[in-house]
C-alpha cells in the first residue's frame, strides 16, 4: 500500500475508542505528533485478532510526541519525546 505520510509530517491520532482489540494506546489518541519513519506494510493486527486475514497490509509509522503533551505535564522538558508505532488508519493530517 502506498504510504500516505512521510518523515516530518505532522499527524493527529484519531480520538476514537472502538470496542475490541486495538493496538493504539489511549494515551496518544487525540494527540498530535510527527512522523519519524515508516517500518513498512504489515497485516492489520486488529482484524488478525478475530481470525481475519489482516489484509490489506497497512503502513506502520513511528510517531514522535512531546512527552509533556502526552503526560499533560508542562514541567517536562520540550526535548523529551514519546515514540509510538501506529498504523496508518489511526492517523490524520494535523490541522
Amino acid at each position: 500500500m502506498a504510504q500516505r505520510f512521510t518523515i516530518g509530517d505532522a499527524v493527529t491520532v484519531k480520538f476514537i475508542f472502538p470496542v475490541g482489540h486495538v493496538r493504539t494506546p489511549p494515551y496518544v489518541r487525540g494527540k498530535t505528533g510527527v512522523i519519524l519513519g515508516c517500518h513498512g506494510d504489515f497485516r492489520n493486527p486488529e482484524t488478525l485478532a478475530y481470525g481475519g486475514d489482516g489484509l490489506p497490509r497497512l503502513p506502520l509509522y513511528a510517531v514522535g510526541f512531546e512527552a509533556r503533551h502526552v503526560a499533560g505535564n508542562d514541567s517536562l522538558s520540550p526535548r523529551d519525546r514519546v515514540v509510538v508505532d501506529i498504523f496508518e488508519h489511526w492517523l490524520e493530517p494535523a490541522a
